[in-house]
């Protein structure tokens, strides 16, 4: 019988990850259009907010019910503006592992969202689903990403060499497809131990009650 993540709410001092919903529309497919998302991520350019709904209304219900993923909208606790999306991909619920990835509004950035969002999801995935492994691939430029996995306490594993695609922009303004290479990273439950303040702040409840 294959595994499913729940509809799940986490909040930590600032922030509430929730699934994403259609109010988040407008807001995702701007935040997808950022030219460093463009860069580090796989997704259509233009990212349209037809895209956006897809992503929304059937990519994301998908991934989660076939036992794949999950996709939480990152917002902030005050104003409710989506900061941000965590993904997990690639999850394996025999080893309990799961792959971990993080995208930051522009101008949520600099505010160290995307490592408290990650660090809240990881506490949720090791304490309460048990999971014993989580993976981040950073492309080898994205220094960004990088400081996110080494301030939430990762381990640099090695090089995926020429694994990873990312995107310049051209001379007439399309994107270019470039090669690079990937940066494993892991996080385990003990790498956790005595992370402190972020986790000591944090809290998740079912969806459906939150909601």
């Amino acid at each position: 019988m294959t595994s499913t993540f729940p509809n799940i709410s986490i909040s930590t001092e600032r922030l509430v990850l929730r699934p994403l919903d259609e109010e988040d529309v407008t807001a995702l497919a701007e935040m997808m259009n950022d030219e460093q998302v463009a860069a580090w991520t796989d997704v259509p350019q233009p990212f349209t907010e037809d895209g956006a709904r897809t992503w929304i209304t059937d990519h994301a219900p998908t991934e989660r019910a076939a036992g794949r993923g999950l996709d939480l909208a990152v917002t902030e606790f005050l104003t409710q503006r989506l900061v941000g999306v965590i993904q997990l991909t690639g999850t394996n619920w025999h080893v309990r592992a799961t792959e971990l990835s993080y995208v930051i509004a522009p101008w949520a950035r600099g505010e160290g969202y995307a490592s408290e969002a990650a660090l809240a999801t990881a506490q949720w995935l090791f304490t309460d689903q048990k999971f014993e492994r989580i993976e981040l691939r950073t492309a080898a430029d994205n220094t960004a990403a990088q400081q996110v996995a080494q301030k939430i306490g990762c381990i640099s594993e090695g090089v995926l060499r020429n694994a990873c695609i990312a995107r310049v922009r051209a001379e007439d303004g399309t994107w270019t497809d470039v090669r690079t290479d990937f940066i494993v990273w892991s996080l385990l439950p003990e790498d956790l131990e005595g992370a402190g303040e972020p986790l000591a702040e944090s809290g998740f409840t079912n969806y459906s009650d939150w909601n």
